[in-house]
């Protein structure tokens, strides 16, 4: 073996080490470049409004001097939220806004779930002009949606009240009884699209020739669907249900529209409602960011608990 031939060699082998010294380095740069963006655009949208609102929960603006003196801004620790916990409309809210999310999550979820199903099976034709037409309404804007809806709601103006006027069958959509299913419907109308989307996704990310297999073994397309498919879909199932709880929690675009149209909704009638008015109308922050911090923990355990549930393997 000649002397140049062994000298290449060993320059060969010695730059192996060197390459590899070289490569965490690399390795760590990339991810500085993609991690650090993103976590300083996390902690500015994400984290500092939350520990600004918890620490503008823990104080109060008063007036000094008998009433007749600037407004001082004073610590009162967890007044703001003992104020809260001791409100009756606060809990009135919050039990209609529970009320409204135990009748309309389930039911916005399971449609989104068969209408996946039905685009996902075998016989489903133009699937993608259904798929544009289901996510429609999720592209326009809430309060439009919200004034939209208001619109045929309107004793005066909507077209279904007075088709039922005409045949017999009076209806208000806007009564204390009915207006909250009402704005139930708008939700499930806006938002059912969207989770079709991600359950029709995750659906055929399901490897086809499971579903070929079944068939094979005499399986239809039912039992297709509720052994195969909905069990590979819990993930997506979790996902919506999640957002879907805390959108609930957070509702707020459709009861400050019909609260123009409908008496029976006052001004705080919805957590955040209650909220707004106190920030911006009665001047006590405080307070309105203690309930924000009170509808973020009963958002954040009520989540926990979905996903205990539904991650549940079964026996």
């Amino acid at each position: 073996m000649s002397t140049e031939t062994l000298t290449t060699r060993r320059a060969g082998t010695d730059s192996v080490p060197a390459l590899r010294r070289r490569r965490p380095n690399q390795f760590v740069s990339a991810i500085v470049i993609f991690i650090v963006p993103f976590g300083a655009l996390f902690l500015f949208v994400y984290v500092a409004p939350i520990l600004y609102s918890i620490g503008q929960s823990l104080f109060s603006v008063r007036s000094s001097g008998l009433g007749f003196g600037a407004p001082v801004t004073t610590f009162v620790g967890v007044d703001n939220y003992a104020k809260a916990l001791s409100s009756s409309e606060f809990w009135t809210a919050l039990g209609r806004i529970l009320l409204f999310g135990a009748g309309q999550v389930p039911i916005m979820l399971i449609g989104a779930l068969v209408l996946a199903l039905l685009l996902d099976s075998a016989a489903a034709r133009w699937v993608s002009v259904y798929r544009v037409l289901f996510f429609l309404p999720y592209a326009v804007p809430g309060v439009i949606a919200a004034v939209l809806w208001a619109y045929l709601y309107s004793p005066s103006l909507s077209p279904f009240v007075a088709f039922g006027n005409s045949v017999g069958v009076p209806l208000d959509f806007l009564s204390p009884e009915i207006v909250l299913w009402s704005m139930a419907n708008i939700t499930t109308w806006v938002f059912m699209g969207y989770n079709m989307l991600i359950m029709l996704s995750a659906l055929q990310a399901i490897p086809r020739d499971q579903f070929e297999a079944a068939r094979l073994d005499g399986a239809s397309e039912w039992r297709i669907a509720l052994s195969i498919k909905v069990p590979q879909v819990r993930p997506a199932l979790v996902l919506t249900g999640i957002n879907s709880i805390i959108g609930t929690i957070q509702l707020f675009n459709e009861p400050q529209v019909l609260h123009v149209i409908a008496n029976s909704v006052d001004s705080s009638y919805v957590p955040t409602m209650l909220a707004m008015g106190a920030a911006f109308i009665k001047n006590d922050f405080g307070f309105a960011a203690a309930v924000s911090v009170l509808l973020a923990v009963v958002a954040g355990v009520i989540s926990i608990i979905y996903y205990r549930i539904a991650m549940r393997n079964p026996e």
